[in-house]
């Protein structure tokens, strides 16, 4: 029995059509979006049921105990780190301040010892005055 392309190509069109029906069909089935569409009840006793299961299984409970253990240990690690850069920004910070005063002390020094000779001459004792460079200098004190 020979067939003709005629009846050939009618033949393949009507399986494309019937593949074409068949897979609409399984992608309406599959597509949740839709079956909660067609069945609301049965989703809402699926959910319901859903939730009793995973509420007997615990797995909250441990999803929270593992989530608490990775905060803690990443917490105490960052801590850590942010600990050591604070450290160093207050250690800088306080030696810029004591390297101000230090130099505003050495300016007051030094335009008070330029009149070194009439503050002598008044009695004036010096005192040891700390710098930056943790040497002493005298300072002039006018008792």
């Amino acid at each position: 029995m020979a067939e003709t392309t005629t009846e050939v190509r009618a033949d393949i069109e009507q399986t494309r059509a019937r593949m074409s029906g068949a897979i609409a069909e399984l992608e309406r089935k599959v597509n949740i979006e839709q079956q909660i569409a067609d069945h609301p009840w049965a989703a809402v006793g699926v959910a319901f049921g859903v939730g009793i299961a995973l509420s007997g299984s615990r797995a909250d409970v441990k999803a929270a105990e593992v989530t608490s253990r990775a905060t803690r240990d990443t917490g105490s690690k960052l801590g850590t780190a942010l600990d050591g850069v604070i450290a160093t920004l207050i250690a800088s910070v306080t030696e810029a301040v004591h390297s101000r005063i230090d130099g505003a002390v050495k300016e007051v020094v030094t335009s008070i010892r330029g009149d070194s000779s009439a503050s002598s001459a008044t009695g004036a004792t010096t005192m040891p005055v700390r710098t930056s460079d943790r040497t002493s200098e005298p300072a002039m004190r006018a008792d």
